[in-house]
């Protein structure tokens, strides 16, 4: 549970699991990058991975690094809330740290596929925000791809076909915006968040609350 420091009531608040999903290059990495630096009381679920590690990364901050030995027993002991197995590699969600950081009073965020998505939401329900994030066009989205200069044509094209299976999973979502615009595009991010911060069905202290109101209001 969380309470939030600003709210002279003390009311407390039922953590969220906020998913951004877009196709590769559509920009929601940028868009968690700018929401983990503006919401001190949002946390990035690190996903364990059986991929290489790329130039630049650090294990244990962009993935939890693991060979593929250890990512099956991950899944046999059942440490993982969801996984997947994507262009030839897996990736999962460890169980124990993101219900670490719920019990420590904040929402976790998770940069995750559809099917990620899909299996957070069979497990913890009103508990999952889903957010969409499109790119304003395919044709914008092989550009920026083209524009990374970290993969081949053929990888490319891997991906292409992959945006264009994620995109057609577009309405197991609750949220979809268009990235046209980073800052837009990440300023309504924000608002889904605070909005759904504000949900009736997250406020577990409402009833102990609207009850002393009402003893208020009777003179009881």
């Amino acid at each position: 549970m969380h309470t939030d420091e600003n709210d002279p009531h003390g009311l407390k608040r039922r953590g969220m699991l906020f998913v951004l999903s877009s196709p590769s290059g559509a920009g929601k990495s940028t868009i968690a990058r700018k929401l983990l630096a503006d919401e001190p009381d949002l946390e990035m679920s690190v996903s364990a991975t059986t991929r290489p590690m790329r130039p630049g990364e650090v294990d244990g901050r962009d993935y939890h690094f693991v060979d593929l030995e250890e990512f099956r027993r991950m899944v046999a002991e059942d440490d993982f809330l969801e996984w997947a197995h994507v262009f030839d590699n897996r990736y999962g969600t460890p169980r124990a740290p993101v219900e670490a950081m719920l019990a420590a009073g904040k929402d976790v965020l998770f940069d995750i596929d559809w099917q990620g998505a899909q299996q957070l939401f069979q497990i913890a329900g009103g508990d999952v925000v889903r957010v969409f994030i499109f790119p304003p066009s395919m044709t914008e989205l092989r550009a920026r791809l083209d524009r990374r200069g970290t993969d081949a044509p053929g990888v490319i094209d891997a991906r292409m076909a992959r945006a264009a299976n994620e995109v057609s999973h577009w309405d197991g979502y609750d949220y979809v915006l268009v990235n046209d615009d980073v800052e837009a595009c990440f300023r309504g991010v924000k608002t889904i968040l605070a909005a759904e911060r504000l949900k009736r069905s997250r406020q577990t202290g409402l009833i102990g609350f609207i009850r002393h109101l009402s003893k208020e209001g009777t003179g009881k």
